[in-house]
């Protein structure tokens, strides 16, 4: 059906509400004289009448009556028809008086006329309002899915405010730990009692789906609920995070299917937005695998910061494509560059180092996967991990960035995998570059220019990122199952990725103070077994283990059942933010990184156990799996 045209609604308003004045006047004059109105004042009210209509309707325009739409009409409509008909009570009677028509109107009508006119205006409009979303005397069949309610703060308040006009969603009640809420009547419905009540409530009231609307609340109080609603076969669904509604960024109304990143959920964080400011805003800031899911994320907050400009590089195509298709529509009027190369190449480096002059370098770019290093491929993940980090640092020296930030990962601790121990030699690599570039500042005291400092982030998995085991689950599941684990004990550590890149850019602001070179280790909250992971995932897809299996494969050649964060012989640092801290790792100089560069330079390809053998040597707490079968 087509929808009314805005002009003729607004007209329909404008002579509904002139209707209105008619009737409240007429009917003060009845009231007044008991619906028998005497011959003289009957003549007053028709000599007035056509004066009372336009001066009401020019106070009625003034206080904008007809912005509004009847269909939502609420208190702040109310409260402006109020003032309107307050202000009319004024201008009639002075009008009135200076047409000299006063003397003839029974001061009674002067008081009833707007109490009637108020009842009229506003009853019309509440009237039509709950015709319109059914509720008028239950004309209406009960429309929409029933669904429950957990939670009865402000954001549960608002959203069965809003979902009392929803065709989708029909709002039988609320549930809240709170007993002082408990029997309430909030905006019509009703606070029915505990959440641990939910199964009884929801088989008494023939519910299949039930709202987790507590954005505030701790990730375990939102995993408990969840939990109660996978107990009693109620599928949970939520609204937006706190953060994204307090931004406006969304309403509480759009509610969403529960994702992992709740039940994992972690405080949010705090960021030094002046100083980002300061290291971003105005400069040219380079990223190194920005298509991959961190350096994505990465350049998306950097975006945030307004940079002078954002050079993207990238080796696959698709991926670089992908990132200039999203960011010239986010971000139009920002000047970027979408360039690919690989980090391995000197010269194509220096080309795009000569043509925009990076202040900031954020060193996304590696090869992580790690079953897929540890066999046939060693000898890549040294020379892309390794000798790609030392060629672009070397560039960056060269060519006076500020700041060179390297992703590392946790499996660079005490690694038992080629992955691990390529990271460990990029972190190695870094430090080096740092002793050099103090050591060239010390011995020449009059050189005030500004040196290249070196950042190290070091933190675990990401949910979702490209390889972890989200996406393989969610597609196993997808197909039927079964979901395959490793082991049953596996644990790993977990963040969010726009976590992640959060903390990455608040460490590298921090990083670099002195002589720079420091290893960040982000708080990982509590390690989560894999096993786990896949039970909730199953269970936020509305299926049982009965459903989908868990099968246990075995260790893959290189993994861990436990990551770390620390090597044996690291402790660590507080630094002012609750969630980074520095690793005082084993230092490295110059020397050892020219002996470095002799081994990588010096073969063109090596086999995968002599690559393992080799990195034993230079990275110590490497200890590598004694053979692809173990488990």
């Amino acid at each position: 059906m087509p929808r009314r045209n805005p002009s003729l609604r607004r007209l329909i308003a404008i002579l509904h509400d002139l209707a209105a004045v008619i009737a409240a006047w007429c009917l003060a004059y009845l009231f007044r004289f008991n619906f028998d109105i005497p011959p003289e004042y009957l003549a007053s009210l028709k000599a007035t009448l056509p004066w009372v209509i336009p001066i009401q309707a020019a106070v009625f325009q003034l206080f904008g009556l007809y912005r509004g739409v009847w269909r939502y009409a609420s208190l702040p409509d109310l409260r402006r028809i109020l003032l309107a008909i307050l202000a009319g009570a004024a201008a009639v009677p002075l009008g009135l008086f200076l047409l000299q028509l006063l003397a003839g109107v029974p001061r009674s009508v002067l008081l009833l006329d707007p109490i009637l006119l108020l009842f009229i205006m506003g009853g019309s409009r509440l009237t039509y309002r709950l015709w319109k979303e059914g509720h008028l005397f239950k004309l209406r069949d009960p429309q929409g899915n029933p669904v429950l309610v957990l939670g009865a703060g402000d954001t549960a308040v608002g959203l069965v405010k809003e979902l009392a006009r929803s065709k989708e969603w029909r709002v039988v009640g609320l549930l809240d730990d709170n007993p002082q809420r408990h029997r309430m009547m909030l905006h019509g419905f009703e606070v029915l009692g505990r959440i641990d009540q939910l199964p009884a409530i929801a088989e008494k009231l023939d519910v299949a789906h039930a709202i987790i609307a507590m954005p505030s609340a701790t990730h375990g109080d939102r995993r408990r609920a969840l939990e109660i609603c996978a107990a009693a076969a109620v599928k949970a669904l939520t609204v937006p995070s706190y953060d994204d509604l307090i931004s406006g960024k969304v309403t509480v109304s759009q509610i969403r299917n529960v994702e992992l990143d709740d039940l994992l959920g972690r405080d949010p964080v705090t960021l030094d937005n002046a100083g980002l400011h300061g290291l971003l805003t105005g400069k040219t800031v380079l990223v190194t695998g920005a298509g991959g899911s961190i350096g994505s994320e990465l350049c998306r907050q950097i975006a945030r910061f307004e940079p002078a400009r954002l050079v993207l590089f990238e080796l696959n195509e698709l991926a670089l494509y992908n990132m200039e298709q999203e960011f010239s529509a986010a971000f139009p009027d920002m000047p970027m560059a979408f360039v690919i190369g690989d980090v391995k190449h000197p010269a194509r480096l220096a080309q795009v180092f000569t043509q925009f002059r990076p202040a900031v370098v954020f060193h996304a770019a590696a090869y992580k996967h790690v079953p897929l290093m540890e066999q046939e491929n060693a000898w890549q993940a040294v020379q892309n991990n390794v000798m790609g980090t030392h060629v672009l640092a070397q560039t960056a020296v060269e060519y006076g960035v500020e700041k060179f930030v390297l992703i590392s990962t946790d499996k660079a601790v005490n690694p038992t995998n080629v992955m691990g121990a390529s990271k460990r030699l990029a972190e190695m690599v870094c430090q080096a570059q740092q002793q050099s570039v103090s050591s060239s500042r010390k011995n020449d005291p009059g050189d005030k220019e500004l040196k290249t400092r070196f950042v190290m982030v070091r933190f675990g998995n990401v949910l979702g990122s490209t390889g972890s085991v989200i996406p393989k689950f969610r597609e196993q599941i997808a197909n039927g199952g079964p979901i395959t684990v490793t082991h049953p004990e596996i644990t790993r550590y977990f963040m969010s990725i726009p976590e992640a890149a959060q903390l990455v850019l608040q460490a590298g602001l921090m990083g670099g103070g002195n002589d720079g070179g420091e290893i960040f280790v982000l708080d990982m909250g509590e390690p989560v077994k894999i096993a786990d992971l896949a039970r909730d995932l199953i269970r936020l897809s509305g299926l049982s283990e009965e459903d989908i299996k868990i099968v246990y494969s075995g260790l893959r050649p290189g993994e861990k059942l436990y990551e770390e964060l620390l090597a044996d012989d690291e402790n660590t640092l507080p630094t002012p933010h609750a969630k980074l801290r520095i690793a005082q790792a084993r230092a490295v100089d110059a020397q050892w990184l020219a002996e470095l560069m002799v081994w990588l330079d010096g073969h063109p390809v090596l086999s995968d156990a002599e690559v393992k053998q080799e990195l034993a040597k230079w990275v110590p707490e490497y200890v590598p799996s004694k053979s692809d079968g173990d488990k």
